[in-house]
């Protein structure tokens, strides 16, 4: 699974992104990037020290995102109607 491979060692089930606010690109940078792989963003906000982004990809799904607002690298997603955070395995209700 890619999210498995983004992971650099153990991390916290409540923290995903410990990024100084110093080191955050703007929201714009991250909504470009995923306009450019097809998305259509409806919301991106911060959200426990990650971006949190709430889409649509090119194949019509309705996506829930987390990405490391320094990197912009996807972190933890979750699609319409599955229920689970495929970074940790967790619910996700926030």
């Amino acid at each position: 699974m890619l999210f498995l491979a983004l992971g650099s060692g153990p991390v916290a089930a409540d923290s995903y992104c410990r990024v100084p606010l110093a080191d955050w690109q703007p929201r714009e940078a991250l909504q470009r990037k995923l306009e450019a792989e097809g998305w259509t963003v409806e919301m991106i906000r911060a959200h426990d020290g990650c971006y949190r982004v709430h889409a649509v990809n090119a194949a019509g799904e309705r996506l829930q995102g987390r990405f490391d607002p320094a990197t912009l690298a996807m972190v933890g997603r979750r699609g319409e109607g599955r229920g689970r955070d495929h970074r940790h395995g967790d619910d996700d209700h926030d």
